[in-house]
């Protein structure tokens, strides 16, 4: 007879935003599901006493690389899922821009072993939305569908050909996949490394217009209304594009938007000593469109908090800052830079944890994002008031490329629970 384990969280503050509960209790999980307390002692028990601590359902980020197969010199699975757990995370969705590129079922199903065997968290991986992630043919949805894969994007390189994503957008939705939009216009940001503004020109680096991302924004919005398909907006930066969503949402088109810690946190100043751990794409903007984001996340225009976790080795990235890769790592700051907008008021915990869980998964059609009895053990309890210093030698990413580095953050998770299976701890520490 195989012995029952029974976890008990107990005198946490429970913030769930599907049931709307937010409350000191205690939560039960049993061989992997959320169960309702009991009176019974199982055979065998790990409680822990979680007071000032929240428990929230296990966090979701929906924008990560993860660069297997194929670039495992910047990240593998093991290690990107172990910082994900490290950071809070139940589960990633993974970006389709490995070697080769996630565009048919021999890939997902190739990433999907491999996160059964070495992951610390749930894989979700996303498909390209053409053949190569070049633009010109529409890969098999289907067939990735079957897979295993939960949505579609071409990340990184946007498509173009505005006839080709109207279909891909026509294509997603038979099958019931979500079509994530990278929103770049070439054309405007060619050549360009960083933000085009009073900072671009002090500095002398050629510079990517506000506009390049809102413009194809914009159309992604007309063909989403067009087709009436679920379309989802990655990464925004800019106080036009939120602008653009914002407008389309009260108009009822099926439109759904994430930004990242990076966009609400940091503004192009950061990119003044021409250091490339600030350098992204979409780039750092200007202090009115961090501040546009973070209204954003406060009215709804934001359906998530993601992280575009994109790490790089110091190769790619110790370089001139024009000749330097694009992306900074974001699964182990995330939490406590979200945090922050709950201590500065911009949003409340029970927002922070929609954007962060449930909203991912409700958008990706995941489980998770509750800790309603009967569904699945992910749980994060987070220490809201935990300091510590983000430093180099602590990542577990095998990138340590970020602009925080040596930042004093607050907040961490303390506990993180997969399928009833702890993938973090350190309330022992």
């Amino acid at each position: 007879m195989a012995i029952t384990t029974i976890i008990v969280l107990q005198n946490g503050r429970i913030i769930d935003p599907v049931s709307g509960v937010d409350t000191i209790g205690d939560i039960w999980i049993e061989n992997g599901t959320i169960i309702s307390p009991r009176k019974i002692i199982p055979e065998q028990q790990y409680c822990f006493d979680l007071h000032g601590k929240w428990i929230v359902p296990g966090l979701i980020d929906m924008h990560v690389h993860l660069r297997e197969p194929g670039a495992e010199h910047k990240e593998t699975i093991k290690s990107g899922t172990l910082a994900a757990a490290t950071g809070g995370f139940t589960a990633v969705a993974c970006m389709p821009n490995t070697t080769p590129v996630n565009d048919c079922a021999s890939v997902t199903e190739c990433i999907l072993e491999t996160a059964k065997k070495d992951g610390s968290a749930r894989v979700y991986p996303v498909g390209a939305i053409s053949k190569g992630s070049k633009g010109n043919i529409l890969a098999e949805y289907g067939e990735m569908k079957e897979a295993g894969v939960v949505a579609v994007t071409d990340d990184g390189l946007p498509v173009l050909d505005s006839q080709l994503m109207r279909q891909a957008m026509e294509y997603a939705g038979s099958h019931d996949l979500l079509l994530m939009s990278h929103s770049e216009e070439m054309a405007l940001s060619e050549n360009g490394s960083m933000n085009e503004g009073v900072v671009s020109i002090r500095l002398g680096l050629h510079g990517i217009p506000a506009a390049a991302e809102s413009i194809m924004v914009y159309r992604e919005v007309a063909l989403a209304e067009l087709t009436g398909q679920r379309t989802h907006i990655a990464h925004v930066s800019t106080a036009a594009a939120a602008d653009i969503i914002a407008q389309a949402k009260a108009r009822g088109v099926r439109v759904t938007a994430e930004t990242t810690p990076h966009y609400f946190t940091l503004t192009d100043e950061a990119v003044a000593d021409y250091g490339s751990n600030a350098k992204m794409n979409p780039p750092l903007r200007t202090e009115s469109d961090r501040q546009a984001i973070r209204k954003g996340l406060q009215d709804g225009t934001f359906d998530a908090i993601a992280t575009d976790h994109a790490p790089h080795s110091v190769l790619d990235k110790e370089l001139e800052f024009d000749q330097a890769a694009n992306g900074i790592i974001g699964l182990e700051t995330s939490l406590p830079l979200s945090l922050a907008l709950v201590r500065d008021g911009v949003i409340d915990a029970m927002r922070m944890v929609e954007l962060m869980s449930s909203a991912p998964a409700r958008i990706l059609k995941v489980p998770g994002g509750t800790l309603t009895v009967g569904s699945v053990a992910d749980v994060t309890v987070i220490d809201p008031d935990k300091e510590f210093v983000f430093r180099k030698e602590s990542i577990c990413s095998k990138g340590k490329n970020s602009p925080f580095l040596d930042w004093k953050l607050q907040g961490m998770a303390v506990l993180t629970i997969m399928g009833g299976r702890i993938t973090h701890n350190k309330l022992d520490l």
